[in-house]
């Protein structure tokens, strides 16, 4: 099949599951299968849409592309609290519904964790993210994609005209993603002066002791209570003057309600969607450097696949760096010699490998 022909990569399949008698509903999504089985998480709230796991879905396509993964894009949402005390009972349920969609391969994501990941393995033998008492390489506890995000940073900061020693960071969202990227780009120089949770925002301009300000998350359940820093509504801290702004929590924070307050010269994708579109076009006229999620966060899904390829955790970080930085200065080359914003660049590239494989499929 001439790839010229192709209209479009996807979604292959979307699937939604009703489960009255246990009072949740879920949504599968499998965008592309061209390089290999899909992989991508399973994301557990009460708000998560078709619409939003179909981007999601997409996003991971992209990612496994451009990341040179021999897998797909897909994506999972069970609509439900992921403070339910029923979570395992919906999993375990959830997985037996998915058992024989072979060509999806679920993952932790946004309310679910290595734990839940357990449950669907138990249920299907098909998951990855596992806790390593049975084999997993345990993304947030190693904090893969906060590890990836401070590559990608040393290797964009340049592109923005900022040295990463000294750059000052603000993060929005200190889960599990945001606390292993302050811990990282610490380790880097870099200097954390902002962070969020769903309680708040804490700003100190003098930077944060990192250590003591993992300690009171863990201890207190949000950042709010570090003692030496000025308590700002969730909201504020988009408006942090900063060098690095990472959004590292849910999708769409940064629209055009709030794109004109961005004062950060670079900006690094932790979660997935975190930018509408038009917001995102908005910061590249406004000079502000944005590496798109899927390039900048792949590294959670880069260890998740070599996980599932039985490599070791040396293995893992070592394909991290090289991908994201590699892939981090293909994109922006890119954008600086076509003048293009950074998501187009991404996007062309990630395509252009999705669409060789689609070629040499069979036309039914």
């Amino acid at each position: 099949m001439d790839k010229s022909v192709i209209k479009e990569i996807g979604p292959s399949k979307v699937i939604q599951l009703f489960f009255p008698v246990s009072n949740f509903h879920a949504i599968v999504v499998v965008d592309n299968t061209a390089l290999g089985p899909s992989i991508g998480g399973v994301r557990v709230s009460r708000d998560v849409s078709v619409e939003e796991v179909k981007r999601l879905a997409r996003t991971m396509t992209l990612k496994n592309s451009v990341s040179g993964l021999p897998h797909g894009g897909g994506k999972a949402g069970i609509i439900a609290d992921p403070r339910d005390t029923k979570k395992e009972h919906y999993f375990r349920v959830f997985s037996q519904a998915i058992k024989d969609l072979y060509e999806y391969i679920p993952g932790p994501d946004m309310g679910s964790n290595e734990e839940c990941m357990a449950w669907i393995y138990d249920e299907i033998g098909r998951s990855v993210g596992l806790p390593e008492e049975i084999g997993g390489l345990p993304l947030d506890k190693l904090g893969a994609t906060g590890f990836g995000l401070s590559e990608c940073a040393e290797i964009a900061c340049p592109y923005a005209g900022i040295e990463l020693k000294g750059a000052r960071v603000a993060i929005q969202g200190f889960g599990s993603v945001g606390r292993a990227a302050a811990r990282f780009l610490s380790e880097k120089g870099a200097i954390i002066v902002a962070a969020s949770d769903t309680k708040g925002t804490i700003c100190n301009p003098d930077g944060f002791d990192i250590k003591e300000l993992l300690s009171i998350k863990e201890e207190t359940g949000s950042v709010i209570h570090y003692k030496k820093g000025m308590v700002k509504t969730c909201e504020e801290l988009f408006l942090t003057p900063c060098d690095v702004l990472i959004p590292a929590a849910t999708a769409d924070v940064i629209s055009k309600e709030n794109v004109e307050g961005v004062k950060a010269k670079l900006i690094l994708q932790g979660a997935n969607i975190p930018i509408t579109r038009e917001a995102e076009e908005r910061l590249y006229k406004k000079g502000i450097l944005s590496v798109p999620d899927f390039i900048a966060n792949a590294g959670g899904v880069i260890m998740a696949a070599m996980e599932y390829a039985k490599k070791s955790e040396k293995e893992a970080f070592e394909a991290i760096s090289n991908r994201i930085k590699k892939n981090t200065k293909l994109i922006l080359e890119k954008t600086f010699k076509e003048n293009i914003f950074p998501r187009q660049a991404a996007e062309e590239l990630a395509k252009e490998r999705v669409l060789n494989a689609m070629a040499y499929k069979k036309v039914l």
